[in-house]
């Protein structure tokens, strides 16, 4: 059965005969085998948009008869025969559905863009075909319910549960008409999310604010001049400069700009991507996105969306979820309140005849940054290299858990900007390769995150991690640096924690490997790996002026501490709005909802400070609209934050950032264990105890509450 799994990919491609050229496949590199060093890479370099249809036909057509296999074995269901099988089949389709999903995010140009739009229903159907395939499922059922699972090891059995569960909660016990509904919903929606994206990627990449005079860049530092001068080199526009509509663009000339009506316009420009009349007009989209999950959800058996989705998190429910939020809006938005009028008294005294506006928010939020703390971002930014900042990510884990980092050799990549190194474990051992793509590129969405190319696993063979980090720092001009500003750096090494997660992976079965964690726990590396870039020993080793070579400042760093919790107020309350928003339109299951109808009477009943707007707004609100993935989710950055500012604290507890022995208990009771067991074990066993909103609380500098809810139950 095993070589009849492993082989169902050449037999397809050996039936095709003479005429296999004609279908696509001769010499397609994403249904080849992986080769080269490192157990094999992906053939970046050679994927062409072509190749992708093909390839998935010829996959997917690989990937049933491995299921029929399964289905047609004459033996009773055991997990040898049913749920092993099921985790080896698809791997050629995986390999596929990676590359794609790395064109999609990163190098969308028009031509791939129609190939998104003709495959996205259909990959959402195929999908649907396997969760509803029946003899399938009885098979996984029977070992579900079988007495023997309890002679599995711990690891199998939390597999049969996780595969058993993902079949019920897409619809494999529903009747033949409600599973065709279903699969209709899933087709439909793969194809309003993809307009969605290429909407807010047209946005973003279509329109933006043009300079024409030397006088607009009054404020601007010399970094961000430059980016856009490149920016307008790169458009043709010669003598001008261009903020691009993206946040790595509009935030920094949000903060810095002198000039307040091209403040405004900025602001408006990026707040209003995708909600505009017009055919990239996304709250058409919104509307039917949640019809359909308020449908599908139903018919699934949960009251709402947000129900289905959180089953299995560590919220539970979205009671829960909302319990969290709400705990930390009230201090957050009384911090806000603080804020501004610390902001108004600044403008008034330049002579100010207005008050404080969304678009007024960063810039004067810096000037009271810079008086109260002698804190200047421009102060810091000339000793944050990029280059330098990852050399000190990977000190830090090298420091932490023995590994060594190295540049990989002869590995392919996809586009210029990328570079891949190779992970090493104490031993010598290679654990892992770490692929990064730091830049902006028309092309390519917006914002930071984490890929994994492959998951490791030890189930037929040790199989090490493919991992990438992909960010949008704005590119440097040739022959200078690239320097970041610390809200970058954060982002750098949030990402960061992400690939850490992935690479320390230490399991069996790739559907439990690295990240494949629940939402609200995933985000728990991330967010305590920003921790490291604030300590003394990395940035005295690492935070280097791009001029002098001479590290950061220790009075500098000092400053850095002391305004850690400056801004928390609109940093909270900006993304809490999203969050809380999030929630409550994936519980509304009353008739169809005008979106911006929705967003402002929701803001306005909870009290939004009217100088802040949502960090998402619904129409670019790509997290929650251009896939399920964060949908009803969007909370997990929070609950996970509870979590980080715990964990933080054990470390501070035991002496430092670098305590050899809280680091070993976080790598072997969180890091390595993926999914193979319920996160909130995997916390208590490195913490010792729950989790409670406390250390977040002063984390942010907010009041702690007398009575502490628990979060890690």
């Amino acid at each position: 059965m095993h070589s009849m799994i492993k082989n169902g990919l050449k037999a397809v491609v050996l039936a095709a005969g003479p005429g296999l050229a004609s279908v696509g496949l001769s010499g397609n590199p994403l249904v080849e085998p992986w080769s080269g060093p490192y157990g094999g890479v992906p053939p970046l370099d050679r994927v062409q948009v072509e190749h992708f249809v093909p390839a998935f036909e010829a996959a997917m057509e690989a990937y049933r008869g491995q299921l029929q296999a399964i289905v047609e074995n004459p033996e009773p269901a055991t997990f040898d025969n049913t749920i092993a099988e099921f985790e080896r089949a698809g791997r050629v389709f995986q390999q596929v559905q990676t590359v794609y999903g790395l064109w999609s995010s990163s190098l969308s140009s028009p031509e791939f863009q129609v190939v998104e739009r003709d495959m996205a229903p259909r990959l959402a159907a195929f999908r649907d075909e396997i969760t509803q395939n029946q003899p399938l499922f009885q098979r996984i059922e029977a070992v579900y319910e079988s007495p023997s699972k309890d002679r599995l090891t711990a690891e199998q059995q939390r597999l049969v549960w996780l595969h058993y569960t993902d079949f019920v909660r897409a619809g494999a016990k529903l009747d033949a008409e409600q599973k065709a509904r279903v699969a209709a919903i899933n087709q439909r929606l793969a194809a309003l999310f993809t307009a969605f994206s290429q909407n807010l990627l047209a946005d973003e990449e279509q329109d933006a604010t043009i300079l024409t005079d030397p006088s607009q860049l009054a404020g601007l530092p010399e970094s961000l001049r430059e980016a856009a001068a490149a920016e307008a080199q790169r458009q043709e526009l010669t003598g001008k400069w261009v903020i691009a509509n993206t946040r790595s663009s509009a935030e920094p000339f949000l903060t810095y700009s002198d000039d307040r009506e091209l403040r405004e316009q900025v602001w408006r420009r990026f707040v209003s991507r995708g909600d505009h009349a017009g055919e990239r007009d996304n709250k058409p989209l919104i509307i039917e996105i949640l019809q359909l999950r308020d449908e599908r959800a139903r018919l699934l058996g949960y009251p709402s969306h947000a129900h289905w989705r959180l089953e299995n998190s560590m919220a539970k429910t979205p009671e829960r979820a909302m319990q969290l939020m709400e705990a930390v809006w009230t201090p957050a938005v009384q911090r806000v309140d603080q804020e501004v009028a610390d902001m108004q008294q600044v403008a008034d005294a330049q002579g100010a005849t207005f008050r404080i506006e969304p678009w007024d928010y960063r810039y004067y939020a810096e000037k009271v940054r810079q008086a109260r703390y002698d804190f200047d971002e421009n102060q810091v930014k000339p000793y944050l290299q990029l280059e330098q900042l990852v050399q000190g990510m990977f000190w830090a884990v090298e420091e932490l858990f023995g590994w060594r980092i190295q540049p990989a050799a002869d590995v392919p990549v996809a586009h210029p900007d990328m570079r891949v190194w190779e992970v090493l474990c104490d031993g010598g051992r290679s654990i892992g390769l770490f692929y990064f793509d730091p830049f902006a590129r028309p092309g390519k969405r917006s914002g930071a995150w984490m890929s994994s190319y492959r998951s490791q696993e030890r189930f037929d063979e040790a199989i090490i991690p493919l991992v990438s980090n992909n960010s949008n720092f704005l590119k440097n001009a040739p022959g200078q640096p690239a320097l970041i500003s610390w809200n970058d750096a954060r982002t750098l090494f949030h990402e960061f924690g992400h690939a850490m997660h992935g690479l320390a992976s230490d399991v069996h079965y790739p559907s439990l490997s690295g990240t494949r964690v629940p939402r609200d726990f995933v985000e728990l590396p991330s967010q305590l790996f920003e921790y490291w870039l604030e300590t003394p020993e990395l940035l005295n080793r690492f935070a280097l002026h791009y001029q002098t070579g001479e590290p950061i400042p220790a009075e500098l760093v000092e400053r850095i501490q002391r305004a850690s919790t400056f801004n928390q107020g609109f940093a909270t309350v900006e993304f809490l709005a999203s969050g809380l928003l999030d929630m409550q339109l994936h519980q509304s299951n009353g008739p169809p909802i005008d979106p911006a109808a929705f967003e402002r009477q929701q803001l306005e009943a909870w009290g939004m400070p009217d100088q802040i707007v949502m960090r998402h707004r619904l129409p670019h609100f790509a997290h929650i609209f251009s896939s399920d993935g964060y949908s009803a989710g969007y909370y997990s950055y929070l609950w996970a934050d509870t979590l980080t500012a715990d964990a933080a604290e054990a470390f501070e507890e035991a002496g430092g950032f670098y305590d050899q022995a809280t680091a070993t208990r976080l790598l072997e009771s969180i890091l390595a264990r993926g999914n193979t067991r319920d996160p909130a074990e995997s916390y208590r066993e490195f913490r010792g105890r729950d989790a409670t909103i406390d250390a977040l609380m002063r984390d942010r500098g907010f009041p702690v509450p007398e009575a502490s809810a628990e979060t890690s139950e």
